[in-house]
């Protein structure tokens, strides 16, 4: 499980995974493993995820700034497009999917 995890860091104090509770979101209709202080963008990356959407000419974007600012992370929450998966928390059973541009369906 999650093999894209941080699990040493020399700045950041990591918690244990194995002391978290676990919680699910789906992303694409796919169920996701997460722990609760996870973002979307983390949670995502730490499962292999790295493509979020696309840009209008179908060029794949993913985690960028971590901040907020930009919108590389754009994905739509429970049906609610632009959202920014790097500043989001993951929550339980939430569906995560990704768009095209800012809102658009993917094709």
């Amino acid at each position: 499980m999650q093999s894209g995890r941080i699990t040493q860091h020399p700045i950041i104090s990591i918690t244990e995974p194995e002391s978290q509770k676990h919680i699910t979101f789906y992303f694409e209709g796919q169920p996701i493993c997460a722990f609760p202080d996870d973002t979307i963008a983390s949670a995502l990356i730490a499962n292999g995820i790295d493509i979020f959407g696309f840009t209008e000419h179908k060029n794949p974007r993913g985690f960028f700034c971590a901040i907020g600012k930009c919108s590389a992370c754009l994905v739509e929450v429970n049906g609610i497009p632009n959202v920014r998966a790097c500043i989001t928390p993951v929550s339980e059973g939430i569906h995560v999917r990704r768009q095209v541009g800012r809102g658009k369906p993917v094709w």
